[in-house]
């Protein structure tokens, strides 16, 4: 295979960069109610630094960037990050991963600043269980933030919901049908058992619900990094995607690396095993060096995230229980 391969020659084409580790949010998903320990400032990857990455990364091949964080609209000066990452020959995407209570304020400068597309999380269309999901939230906040990236022209702006049992499960039709009456883009995101939380839905069970309301078509006009299977239902001017990492691993098409906002690159998005990038950054690592340290990421690859074992026992006792 030509380009930029790892050991089980899947091409890599795809940096995640985590700037931040803060979020204005506490979800019941990702931290506990008091937040999670900060990192000191000092220890953050500066912008400089996080460019290097990207110019040594971008000219071994990878050629997609998505910012993510925590929240990374939180990070002061994001836009100008984004705007010298578009300035680096062979970037031809730029995407954000936000909760986009931020975005009403930030969505234009985005868009000025060179990026491409946007993906909102957003887990209930109630404001009720929106202040519990988030603890500390407001749901119109991340309503408005969507008309704005919308009216800013990041489209096609994708919802991504991630259903849980006994949570807001009871809320997947409601969403499905806002293809049809909003034209939004949505994507059910299987939830990943990093804690207990709450038990995640396999997506074919979400597709029979959803099925309710029309039968559901694939789509392929879309675009994406890959992750996601898309479809629409009869009359809707948006989509519905369907990441699946539980139930039907997507392991073997695997294109992306993830840097930390404290530099360890890992080479794969579940990987507690990364290759420390700031130390030898800060210790005056040249682009080569910076080059070396990404080859020896993708080397470290492994075929499969470390929850495909048992995935599929799993999702059959989901469906014995749901």
């Amino acid at each position: 295979m030509a380009g930029l391969c790892d050991s089980f020659q899947r091409g890599i084409s795809y940096l995640r960069i985590s700037v931040t580790d803060r979020c204005n949010l506490r979800c019941v998903y990702c931290m506990p109610p008091e937040g999670i320990p900060l990192v000191s400032h000092d220890d953050i990857l500066s912008f400089e630094e996080i460019l290097l990455v990207v110019r040594a990364s971008v000219e071994m091949g990878i050629d997609k960037i998505r910012i993510t964080g925590g929240e990374p609209l939180v990070r002061t000066g994001v836009a100008d990050l984004i705007h010298m990452i578009s300035s680096v020959k062979g970037v031809k995407d730029i995407s954000m991963t936000t909760n986009g209570t931020m975005l009403a304020r930030y969505a234009e400068d985005l868009v000025h600043a060179g990026l491409h597309r946007i993906n909102i999380s957003l887990d209930t269309l109630k404001h009720d269980r929106f202040k519990q999901i988030t603890r500390t939230g407001e749901l119109s906040d991340t309503l408005k933030g969507i008309e704005a990236a919308r009216k800013a022209g990041l489209n096609p702006v994708k919802i991504n919901m991630v259903p849980m049992q006994g949570i807001n499960d009871d809320e997947i039709v409601d969403f499905a049908r806002m293809t049809l009456a909003a034209g939004w883009h949505v994507r059910f995101i299987e939830l990943m058992p990093l804690n207990r939380t709450a038990e995640f839905v396999p997506s074919q069970v979400l597709r029979k619900k959803i099925e309710a309301l029309g039968m559901l078509e694939p789509f392929h006009g879309i675009a994406g990094n890959g992750a996601a299977r898309y479809f629409r239902l009869p009359g809707a001017t948006g989509t519905i995607g369907f990441i699946s990492p539980v139930s039907e691993p997507f392991c073997q098409d695997c294109n992306r690396l993830r840097l930390s906002a404290t530099g360890m690159l890992f080479p794969c998005l579940f990987s507690d095993n990364g290759v420390d990038i700031k130390t030898p950054v800060r210790n005056n690592a040249d682009l080569e060096a910076v080059k070396q340290l990404v080859t020896a990421a993708i080397a470290a690859k492994p075929q499969n995230h470390r929850f495909v074992a048992g995935a599929a026992e799993k999702t059959k006792m989901s469906k014995i229980g749901g």
